[in-house]
């Protein structure tokens, strides 16, 4: 029979020795945690001594060094306490428990740091917070700012107009390569028995000549709900524009009225380019009528009254189709109607998108002006 003290000392032996085995496992993991730290620590430091030299040579935001120097304290704190915790771990896996005393002693050292760099960490700490809080705000403001001439557009030359019984409409819209745009067009109902149909430009680009058309956009709607010819409201409309617009903010303008009991539109151009209109199986220019706005305070509108029939379509567009350029020489208004001459019968909104598509290829690059495409076509 086996003597009770030694199979009991057996088994203390056995789990002293596995304890130190688990120990120096866990020694050899501190090890490599020590290298990733350090090597983490080695580059902050670096990366730390290149912010400082530049600000030497040419000044600048003490913060960026201010963190990275706080981001090297961290790594360099956390490299220490497991180097200690990596010696005291192997001492006991090497010599026994009684080993692992003055080495866990050390860890005085990454505590000593922790208590006296806690504040500046807390305050490092929050400086990142309110630095990454900063760039979030900056970077929503650059969002916004990306967004608020794409949002300002749809207002100008929506993407979806309002449904009219009888008629299929098309839009194409394609901002050039100018902040903000001046091109608009609008549809909407001005009687029970009529609507209108709009497109314009207002030259230049900005802020200032966006505000302008949506000013004309929307006095254009007040006029013609008033007056039942187009010219009478454009007339009304330039005066109120000239006293109020900029001398250099010239509008061109295409209004055309039609009259569903009559089965006529009725057209008024302020030195806009000629609409297009297929009638008959021909196409024909319908062109300016009167000069561009904000031109002349007594300038005098007329329009024009054609019939319509059904499977008539009518081309409305802004100077930037016609203006795309190869070279020196112009996409033209001759192009355009070309264009329409072989897509007569064409869904609308397909027909705006040969079109532009038609401009693309002749000029080979982006566009430089807005381009704004509007079809109505009688069903």
């Amino acid at each position: 029979m086996a003597d009770p003290g030694l199979v009991s000392q057996s088994m203390v032996d056995g789990l002293g020795w596995g304890l130190r085995a688990v120990e120096g496992t866990l020694a050899v993991a501190c090890l490599i945690s020590v290298a990733i730290w350090g090597r983490s620590a080695r580059r902050l430091r670096r990366a730390l001594g290149r912010i400082e030299r530049t600000l030497q040579r040419s000044g600048g935001d003490d913060e960026a060094a201010d963190l990275s120097r706080a981001a090297f304290r961290k790594e360099l704190h956390t490299t220490l306490l497991y180097a200690v915790v990596a010696l005291a771990l192997g001492a006991g896996a090497i010599g026994g428990a009684r080993w692992t005393a003055l080495p866990l002693v050390l860890c005085t050292v990454p505590l000593a740091m922790s208590i006296g760099y806690g504040r500046n960490f807390i305050y490092e700490a929050e400086l990142a917070e309110s630095r990454s809080m900063l760039l979030r705000r900056a970077e929503e403001v650059m969002q916004q700012a990306d967004l608020a001439p794409r949002r300002w557009a749809q207002r100008l030359a929506p993407s979806e107009l309002p449904a009219v019984e009888g008629f299929e409409v098309g839009t194409v819209y394609e901002p050039g390569t100018g902040s903000m745009a001046g091109d608009f067009y609008d549809l909407y109902r001005t009687a029970p028995s009529r609507f209108a149909a709009i497109i314009g430009d207002v030259a230049g680009h900005g802020i200032e000549p966006s505000i302008t058309a949506f000013q004309v956009k929307y006095l254009l709607r007040a006029f013609l709900e008033r007056y039942r010819d187009p010219a009478q409201a454009v007339e009304e409309l330039n005066k109120v524009m000239f006293a109020s617009g900029q001398p250099d903010e010239l509008v061109s303008l295409c209004v055309v009225v039609f009259d569903l009991e009559a089965s006529t539109l009725r057209v008024c151009s302020a030195g806009h380019p000629p609409a297009w209109l297929w009638h008959d199986g021909e196409v024909r220019p319908l062109r300016s009528s009167g000069p561009l706005l904000t031109l002349d305070p007594n300038g005098t509108f007329s329009s024009k009254e054609v019939a319509l029939a059904e499977g008539d379509l009518l081309l409305l567009y802004t100077d930037g189709l016609t203006e795309a350029r190869n070279g020196e020489v112009l996409f033209g208004e001759e192009r355009v109607a070309a264009t329409l001459r072989r897509e007569p019968g064409r869904d609308p909104t397909y027909l705006c998108k040969a079109l532009l598509e038609a401009a693309r290829d002749f000029s080979g690059t982006a566009l430089g002006d807005d381009v704004a495409i509007l079809a109505i076509k009688r069903t």
